[in-house]
């Protein structure tokens, strides 16, 4: 027997539109071959997605983020 799952089997709700905007850029930013911290950083900062106050994301303020959101799954 083969269990397929689809991602959203595997989710406890859907995502916000701020995850989905977030995963998005991430996901655009690994493409571009950057995957250290600090490079991951420096371009999510180019980009519109802020974290909630709105000010830019600094390494710890990423890190935090990212433990938040594992959390909410």
């Amino acid at each position: 027997m083969t269990l397929e799952l689809t991602p959203h089997q595997s989710r406890g709700r859907p995502p916000t539109s701020y995850e989905d905007a977030l995963a998005d850029e991430l996901e655009a930013i690994y493409g571009r071959g950057i995957h250290e911290l600090p490079g991951v950083v420096v371009a999510l900062n180019e980009t519109g997605v802020r974290p909630a106050g709105g000010q830019d994301w600094t390494e710890d303020s990423f890190a935090a983020e990212l433990a938040r959101l594992a959390r909410r799954w």
